[in-house]
């Protein structure tokens, strides 16, 4: 199995970067007619792999492609998610090469969808192939590739629910998330929920000149910028009313576990260029991208925001806003508090609105489940190390619907890094992680087997 990789693995190389230079951003309609062609490539590797099938199933947005290689009914299921969908690519003047150019600098693929999603699930698809080809299969696999994750996978909880039997399975396994290095491989046992909202402020019916103006009539931006900053107090804790009322409380066991991943601090500083580290007093910087529930504008404007200097006091200002949430809180719950706290402390002068965008529930997996001893296995089979388990920080929507709908466990075993720039200028993958993904992944289908 080893030597079919190192005697594919350039070609396995090509094939990912072809993949990774369809600009399939779910977000805007403009790459429409891309999502469809990377929903073909998507289909067309998985038939090269060696699937039985592989279709594409329209929906009221983006496609989803499900594949399937079924070679024994008595054997275990094993239903692969990922997502080919990738995250807009702005700022682009941050980039220090094109984000749908991917190059490949010190041993690193440097391209938006690198690592989210694309080089993650490829790494399944090319695990499949491998098996195939060496005739070492024990499980029969199904792949359900999405395109919408990266917009809250709006349509595939109904895709979900009316195609059970199709996507019937004994575990869902899924690389869509981190480990610690590859010096201390680690299994996220979670991750967090996801509540998005878009504030809306308005004042004056236009814009208005800020000499003639200004000090007299409410600045929405101004008026904005206070009313986010009360949503944290002196110890950044989230001020919302109701907020945590539901959060589930890590306990000191678990919290003393997460202690023993290793955490160099300085080198985390040095890392994102900061002098220091911020966050909800009383808990470790591990504790607080975990266990803890955050809230984080995304993006804010209004205004002129051009070159030079034009003195306007403008008529609206926007901000994107989302809460990271953590086991027993519910996205539908914390949406409704958020836009209730906001539109409430609207001051005289303006009107605030505020919207949904979407969420999703937090999820977490027993550590002691057959999918999760199989993936720990797998990784220590390769790794020569036992994987920690840690708490991811990130979301993915569909995962407690996989869990409602289809009766079964979820296992996360990622091979990017937290470093990789998920969702930022110069994201990457090291091909050290995509190669020892591949190589990895079959393990667990023997595993899980056995």
């Amino acid at each position: 199995m080893k030597q079919y990789l190192e005697n594919n693995k350039e070609r396995f190389l090509n094939e990912l970067l072809d993949l990774l230079r369809i600009p399939s951003i779910s977000a805007s309609t403009e790459y429409k007619d891309d999502m469809i062609t990377c929903a073909d490539a998507v289909k067309n590797a998985l038939i090269e792999a060696g699937a039985d099938r592989a279709t594409i199933y329209e929906t009221e947005g983006h496609p989803i492609v499900f594949a399937e290689k079924i070679s024994n009914p008595d054997w275990p299921t094993v239903l692969v998610y990922g997502h080919y969908d990738v995250q807009p690519a702005d700022p682009l003047d941050l980039w220090k090469s094109g984000p749908f150019d991917p190059v490949i600098i010190d041993g690193k693929i440097f391209a938006r969808g690198a690592c989210d999603d694309k080089g993650q699930f490829y790494m399944h698809v090319k695990a499949l192939e491998s098996m195939v080809a060496n005739n070492t299969l024990k499980t029969n696999i199904k792949f359900c590739i999405e395109g919408e994750e990266e917009i809250g996978s709006p349509n595939l909880a109904k895709f979900v629910s009316s195609n059970k039997e199709l996507l019937s399975a004994d575990v869902v396994l899924i690389s869509d998330t981190a480990m610690i290095s590859m010096d201390t491989p680690s299994i996220d046992t979670g991750v967090r929920g996801l509540s998005y909202i878009e504030v809306e402020v308005t004042g004056p019916n236009r814009d208005l000149h800020s000499g003639v103006y200004g000090g007299a009539v409410a600045n929405p931006a101004t008026v904005l910028a206070r009313m986010i900053a009360s949503c944290h107090d002196e110890n950044n804790h989230i001020t919302i009313p109701g907020f945590y009322d539901d959060v589930l409380e890590s306990s000191a066991d678990e919290r003393a576990l997460m202690a023993k991943a290793p955490f160099d601090e300085e080198e985390y500083k040095q890392d994102l260029g900061i002098d220091s580290v911020v966050g909800e007093k009383g808990y470790s910087t591990n504790e607080r991208t975990g266990i803890r529930p955050t809230l984080e504008v995304n993006g804010i404007w209004g205004g002129y925001t051009g070159e030079g200097a034009k003195t306007v006091l403008p008529s609206k200002a926007f901000a994107k806003i989302s809460a990271r949430l953590v086991p027993n809180q519910s996205s539908a719950k914390i949406t409704e508090k958020l836009i209730a706290y906001f539109t409430s402390i609207a001051p005289a002068g303006v009107t605030v609105t505020a919207m949904e965008h979407h969420g999703g529930e937090p999820y977490l997996t027993p550590i002691d489940s057959k999918g999760y001893q199989a993936a720990a296995k797998a990784i220590e089979k390769t790794f020569g190390k036992t994987p920690v388990p840690v708490r991811g920080g990130g979301s993915i929507p569909i995962c407690s619907l996989f869990e409602e709908v289809l009766g079964v466990k979820i296992v996360f075993m990622g091979f990017g890094l937290d470093s990789d720039n998920l969702h930022s200028p110069n994201e990457k993958f090291d091909l050290v992680n995509f190669y020892k993904g591949i190589e990895t992944i079959p393990y667990f289908h023997q595993y899980f087997a056995e």
